[in-house]
């Protein structure tokens, strides 16, 4: 990992987390490391991510899979965003208030007009994944 990856991976997101919209979720994400389509963060768990019954939201995996594969796949040599087109997550653990996240976006493949990334979120301190995501975006011609 380099630090000249770490910083531009940072600079995405802090441009992807600096408007009034929902992509503003990124903020609370620290960047652990980056390399060419390759993205790993950690949040730790706060209030404002969790459900009714005190677990991360599954609405907020759903955004985190969305905002760090496309963090991934700007952190290519092609840098294009793209356009969400599918996106799965399976949700296998929960992640409670105060546990540390560890989430992993790689991209998969990248092909002339689409992306295949995957997304794993796995408790820093006990290795259990909590979820996986899969997000396919057309990145056009």
């Amino acid at each position: 990992m380099s630090t000249q990856s770490v910083n531009h991976m940072l600079k995405i997101l802090k441009t992807l987390g600096d408007h009034r919209g929902f992509d503003r979720v990124i903020n609370k994400v620290n960047v652990v490391s980056a390399s060419p389509g390759k993205v790993v963060c950690e949040l730790k768990v706060e209030d404002e991510h969790t459900n009714q019954i005190g677990t991360l939201h599954g609405g907020m995996t759903a955004t985190l899979v969305d905002i760090i594969s496309t963090a991934a796949l700007l952190n290519t040599e092609r840098g294009a965003p793209g356009v969400s087109v599918d996106m799965n997550i399976t949700y296998m653990n929960a992640a409670k208030v105060g546990e540390s996240v560890l989430i992993t976006a790689q991209i998969l493949k990248q092909g002339r007009s689409l992306a295949f990334a995957t997304v794993d979120f796995v408790n820093k301190d006990t290795g259990k994944i909590i979820a996986q995501g899969r997000h396919t975006k057309h990145l056009g011609h």
